[in-house]
């Protein structure tokens, strides 16, 4: 089998779209193959370490627009974190609960949750649960209870902040990263998570009508950055679902890119089955598919954003 090509540097391509999954001429079994890509995955996590942040860095991932990566994103970047040695947290505030799927971790009703969290009913402590895959790797899971929280917040004191006052509690803890991953809504709930935490994350799929919706998301972040959050901050942008093989994928990059900036992080995560499919077995493409295209996309990634923050830090 043909050697696949190494990549071009970033500063001749647009778009850093991680490496394609490799295989071995000498590697002529599945279970190999397996082995090899664990390994090697396993040896780009531990060269280039990213640094540990000065401080805790929370982070918002949101987009009312659904099916965007906003979930395989969050629990990705977490995991290839976790991987190369950092704390990190998820916070499901979806009721649908696809985080907690991904990471492994137990959310069936009556599971502690981030619904007992946002109304008060339960300490942060109480929910975390940690992932089976990593010891570093944590979450507050989401049950279907939370899909009642937006109608019982309405009626509650400071609505708004009730997530910002239960993760106050988080800073006895010495998590590096906290990803909260918000539902394709602009409701309370992702109001809670946008006043919560001083960094958006926003993932943009690389297909027509990427950037339709993002300027009410804008907007809904300049309105809580002028009464709820002043430190409040579109810090990155993640291009998703990317098809090298068409045009508009490269069009939709350039847009965005023109929009955003620098923000927009030059890796760019590709289109994969295998990522689609690892939630199914209650994992990330981390630990289902080590190796593969999606995997090492996801570690590069979590590098670039580490990488970025500490820079942000330092100014």
């Amino acid at each position: 089998m043909m050697a696949v090509p190494e990549s071009r540097e970033p500063e001749d391509d647009p778009a850093d779209v991680s490496r394609e999954t490799w295989s071995s001429p000498d590697v002529d079994t599945p279970i190999g193959a397996e082995a090899e890509r664990a390994v090697r995955l396993m040896q780009a996590a531990t060269q280039g370490q990213p640094p540990r942040p000065a401080r805790q860095r929370i982070l918002t991932i949101a987009n009312q627009k659904g099916g965007v990566g906003k979930t395989t994103t969050a629990v990705n970047i977490a995991a290839a974190l976790a991987l190369q040695g950092l704390r990190t947290l998820v916070i499901d505030l979806d009721p649908q609960g696809n985080a907690s799927t991904a990471l492994g971790i137990e959310h069936r009703p009556g599971t502690p949750s981030s619904y007992e969290v946002l109304i008060g009913d339960i300490p942060v402590e109480t929910a975390l649960q940690r992932s089976p895959h990593n010891e570093r790797l944590f979450c507050i899971p989401a049950t279907i209870d939370l899909a009642g929280a937006e109608i019982e917040l309405v009626s509650m004191v400071a609505r708004e902040g009730r997530l910002r006052t239960a993760l106050a509690e988080l800073k006895h803890h010495d998590f590096d990263y906290v990803f909260i991953d918000c539902p394709p809504s602009l409701g309370l709930l992702t109001i809670n998570a946008l006043v919560a935490a001083p960094e958006v994350l926003i993932p943009i799929q690389c297909e027509y009508y990427a950037l339709e919706g993002v300027g009410q998301l804008l907007r809904n972040i300049e309105m809580v950055k002028s009464h709820l959050n002043p430190e409040l901050d579109v810090t990155t942008v993640v291009l998703t679902m990317y098809d090298g093989r068409t045009k508009l994928a490269d069009q939709v990059a350039m847009d965005v890119r023109a929009h955003f900036g620098d923000k927009v992080l030059r890796t760019v995560i590709p289109r994969s089955v295998k990522v689609s499919e690892a939630p199914g077995y209650g994992m990330t493409i981390i630990d289902f598919d080590p190796g593969s295209r999606g995997a090492m996309s996801y570690l590069d990634a979590s590098r670039e954003l580490a990488h970025r923050g500490l820079e942000e830090q330092a100014r």
